[in-house]
C-alpha cells in the first residue's frame, strides 16, 4: 500500500498534468518559464523525485506538442530549453531513448531547414543534438543516417549568427570525433561549406576540417582548389585559417598540386584580371580606378602561403624553385593595381634571397643595380619606392632558376649588396620581346600566351623613358 504522502504526490503530479492538458498556450507557456527556472541542472533521480517518479509522462507531453506545433516556432524556445532539462540531467539516458523513439532527431532537424522559425530557437535545437551525438557512437550514427550532416553544413552556411553558428561548429567537431562510419561524410561535409557566402561559415568550417583531416587522414580530391578558392576573401581571419589548413595539407600526397596550384596564383592571366573591370574603366578621359579584385586578393594571400611554407620547411622552398617561384613572386611584384600583392610576393622573395645564393643571382641580373639595391634595403616597402619603369621590369621578368643550381645559405648570412653603378641600359634585365610568352605556369610546357596580367611596356617606350631620364 502507498503511503499517505505519496498518494499526495500522485495527487499532485497528476493535477498538474491536467492542468497542462488543459492549459492554453499562454498558460503552458508560464507553466515552461516555472519548470525551466525551478529544474535546470537537476539530476534524472532529483527530477523523478519532483514528479512523483512520473517525470516520463511530462517529457512525452513536452516532445507530442513540440512535434505539433514546432512548424508555428509557437513557445519553441521554452519548449526545445524544457526538453534540453530532460536530456541533459545526469543518469538520463531513459529519457533519452524516449525522445527519440518518437522521431525527436528528425524533428530537431527539420526546425534547422524552417525559414520562419527564429534564429534563437534554432540555436537551442542545435545545443538538444549535441546533448545527443555527446551520448555516444549510436547516437552519432543516428544523427547522420537521418541526413543530419547535410541540414547542420547548410544551416551553418545560412545562420546570421555567430554566436549560433560557434555551436554548430562544435556539433560538427562532435559528429567527426569518435564516429568512424560516417566521419568521412563530415569531412565532406566541411568541404562542401568552403565556398560560403558567409566569412564566419569558411573560418570555423577550415578549423574543423583540420581536425577531421587528421582523424580522416586520406585527401578528398577536392579540398586542394577549394582552399586554393578562399584565399579570394578579403576576411583576413579567414585568410589565416586556410593557410594553416595549407601547412597541414603539404604533409599529404596532394603537396605537389598545392605548391603548383600556389604558384599559379601569383599570375593570373590577362583575361581574369580584366573580365571583372566596368567598361568605363577602358575610358581614357576616365581616372583609372580599380577596386581588388578576387584574383588579386588571391595572389597576395598566395604570396604570403608561399612565404609561410618556405620558412617553415627549406625542403618546401627548394620544390617551389622548381617551379618558378622566383619568376612568379617577381611578376606579383610588378603589379601596381594591388599594392599588397606586391608587398606580399616582395617579402617571400626576400627570403629566397637571403636563403639560396643562386636566387640573389639571378634577382640581381634580372633588376639590375639599383632596383636590387632598393629591394635590398626595404622589401615591404618597395612597392612604395619604385617607379613603372621598374615595375614592368618586375612584370616582365625571365627569371628561371633550374634544378640542382641552388644551394642553402646557412642562418645569419647576409646578403651582398650590388654595386653602386649607374643604369645605362636596361635591354638586359628587361626583356619585353619575349614578355607576353613568359611562363606562367607551375606546369612545364609551352608557355601560354595570355598569362600576363599587368600590362608592361613596349621597348621601345623604355628606352624613350630612358634617355628622357638620362
Amino acid at each position: 500500500m502507498t503511503s499517505i504522502k505519496e498518494q499526495a504526490a500522485i495527487s499532485r503530479l497528476l493535477s498538474f498534468l491536467q492542468d497542462w492538458d488543459n492549459a492554453s498556450k499562454v498558460t503552458r507557456s508560464y507553466i515552461l518559464s516555472c519548470f525551466i527556472e525551478t529544474n535546470q541542472g537537476k539530476t534524472a533521480p532529483e527530477l523523478e523525485q519532483e514528479f512523483s517518479q512520473g517525470a516520463s509522462l511530462f517529457l512525452v507531453r513536452l516532445t507530442t506538442w513540440l512535434r505539433l506545433t514546432y512548424m508555428t516556432g509557437s513557445c519553441l524556445e521554452k519548449l526545445l530549453k524544457s526538453i534540453g532539462i530532460f536530456l541533459s540531467a545526469v543518469s538520463s539516458n531513459r529519457y533519452l531513448i524516449e525522445f527519440l523513439e518518437v522521431g525527436g532527431v528528425l524533428t530537431l532537424l527539420e526546425i534547422l531547414g524552417l525559414e520562419k522559425i527564429k534564429e534563437e530557437d534554432k540555436k537551442e535545437s542545435i545545443k538538444l543534438l549535441q546533448i545527443i551525438a555527446n551520448s555516444g557512437r549510436k547516437y552519432k550514427e543516428l544523427i547522420c543516417e537521418s541526413y543530419g550532416v547535410r541540414s547542420i553544413a547548410e544551416f551553418l552556411a545560412k545562420s546570421k549568427s555567430e554566436e549560433t553558428q560557434e555551436e554548430v561548429q562544435v556539433l560538427l567537431d562532435s559528429l567527426v570525433h569518435g564516429n568512424p562510419k560516417y566521419q568521412n561524410q563530415v569531412y565532406k561535409g566541411l568541404i562542401a561549406l568552403l565556398p560560403s557566402a558567409s566569412p564566419k561559415a569558411q573560418q570555423l568550417s577550415l578549423q574543423t576540417l583540420r581536425t577531421a583531416q587528421s582523424i580522416v587522414g586520406t585527401i578528398h580530391p577536392s579540398v586542394v582548389g577549394c582552399v586554393l578558392n578562399v584565399l579570394r576573401t578579403m576576411h583576413l581571419e579567414v585568410q589565416y585559417e586556410a593557410i594553416q589548413l595549407i601547412k597541414d595539407l603539404v604533409n599529404y600526397d596532394v603537396c605537389t598540386v598545392l605548391l603548383k596550384g600556389l604558384v599559379a596564383l601569383l599570375t593570373p592571366s590577362a583575361k581574369e584580371t580584366s573580365k571583372l573591370q566596368p567598361k568605363i574603366l577602358n575610358d581614357t578621359t576616365v581616372p583609372q580606378l580599380s577596386a581588388p579584385l578576387p584574383v588579386f586578393l588571391q595572389q597576395a594571400a598566395a604570396a604570403k602561403a608561399i612565404g609561410v611554407l618556405a620558412r617553415s620547411n627549406t625542403s618546401l622552398a627548394e620544390d617551389m624553385l622548381n617551379m618558378r617561384v622566383v619568376h612568379s613572386l617577381m611578376a606579383a611584384m610588378g603589379n601596381t593595381d594591388h599594392s599588397n600583392s606586391q608587398r606580399q610576393a616582395s617579402l617571400t622573395l626576400e627570403y629566397f634571397v637571403q636563403m639560396f645564393p643562386v636566387v640573389e643571382k639571378h634577382v640581381r641580373k634580372s633588376m639590375g643595380e639599383e632596383l636590387y639595391n632598393l629591394f635590398l634595403s626595404n622589401a615591404e616597402d618597395l612597392f612604395m619606392k619604385i617607379d613603372s619603369i621598374q615595375a614592368d621590369i618586375l612584370a616582365a621578368n625571365q627569371v628561371n632558376v633550374t634544378t640542382g643550381e641552388w644551394g642553402v645559405r646557412g642562418p645569419g648570412a647576409e646578403v651582398e649588396p650590388a654595386p653602386r653603378l649607374r643604369l645605362t641600359s636596361l635591354s638586359p634585365a628587361l626583356n619585353l620581346s619575349d614578355s607576353s610568352n613568359s611562363n606562367m605556369s607551375c606546369h612545364p610546357g609551352p608557355p601560354d600566351q595570355e598569362q600576363l596580367a599587368y600590362p608592361a611596356h613596349s621597348q621601345e617606350d623604355v628606352e624613350g623613358k630612358e634617355e628622357q631620364s638620362l
